[in-house]
């Protein structure tokens, strides 16, 4: 087996965390690159994406904190839409500041609850 990145590590214990604290909740998964920024609620029982929102389609570029908010305003209305009001927080490898902390914040203010 080859050794794992930090990031990849970092990734599977964070998964590996929510598995047990999950308690069977959607989770909200957060990938961001250097251009954009995406969010899914999935659920993991059925292996089925609930809703999903990403910075792809607007006019503004993901790489900022201005467009990671929308996103998790958006993905907080799809999933209100689709009956989810509680998840679990999938951060992924990526650490709790900057992008990935607006967009949480902007979940929360949206109606997610985690």
């Amino acid at each position: 087996m080859a050794k794992l990145s930090l990031f990849e590590r970092r990734r599977r214990r964070v998964r590996t965390a929510l598995r047990k604290r999950a308690g069977g909740k959607p989770r909200l998964s957060v990938h961001r690159t250097g251009k954009h920024i995406y969010a899914q609620v999935i659920d993991d029982v059925d292996g089925r994406t609930i809703a999903a929102a990403n910075t792809l389609g607007s006019d503004t570029s993901g790489a900022n904190v201005d467009a990671a908010a929308k996103v998790g305003k958006d993905i907080a209305a799809a999933a209100t839409k689709a009956g989810v009001k509680t998840v679990v927080f999938d951060r992924g490898g990526f650490l709790f500041h900057g992008r990935v902390k607006a967009l949480a914040d902007a979940a929360r203010e949206g109606g997610l609850e985690f």
